[in-house]
């Protein structure tokens, strides 16, 4: 089994758990992060459902999301994760999903890539062979992030009636 902690020259990366609680109201609440993802803040109690999802994920898939913090001092950065979410959406998301946000404090720092490039490198190591993920066209931020690391676009559809681009990586 590979190991689900992973560590990177500034980060450490682990499954969600429920001590990143308060971290994750922090991040949820914050309307410049949820802005292209959710188009709102979330409560606590949504938060809370949230990281039981990402505890479950773990528990029934063997991988999710990871929260991501900095190696030196532990400050909560953000989350990565690899996810199956059974997105109602056509087409229907056939590989896992790579999915990340880093907190609106620690963006423009390559945070974001640094934990995506483990995650992938991850993917790799147990052996998917393909990840896709959705962005939403004026998050231009993810959108470079994503080709940056090989993510190229196969389409384009609608998920909870706001448009997003599909892409997908190949393993390298």
């Amino acid at each position: 089994m590979i190991d689900t902690v992973l560590t990177t020259e500034r980060l450490v990366l682990k499954p969600a758990a429920t001590t990143d609680f308060d971290d994750l109201i922090g991040l949820w609440s914050n309307e410049d992060f949820t802005r292209h993802i959710m188009g709102r803040a979330l409560g606590a109690e949504e938060v809370w459902f949230r990281l039981l999802r990402d505890i479950g994920h773990w528990t029934a898939l063997g991988h999710g999301n990871w929260s991501i913090r900095l190696k030196d001092g532990g400050a909560y950065v953000g989350s990565v994760g690899v996810l199956d979410y059974r997105r109602e959406l056509e087409p229907a998301l056939d590989a896992p999903e790579l999915g990340w946000g880093v907190a609106p404090a620690f963006q423009g720092m390559g945070y974001a890539a640094e934990a995506v490039s483990a995650a992938l490198a991850w993917t790799e190591a147990a052996g998917m062979a393909r990840t896709v993920c959705m962005i939403a066209p004026e998050n231009l931020a993810s959108l470079k992030l994503a080709a940056r690391v090989g993510f190229r676009a196969y389409g384009v559809t609608t998920y909870k009636d706001h448009r997003v681009q599909l892409f997908e990586r190949a393993a390298t």
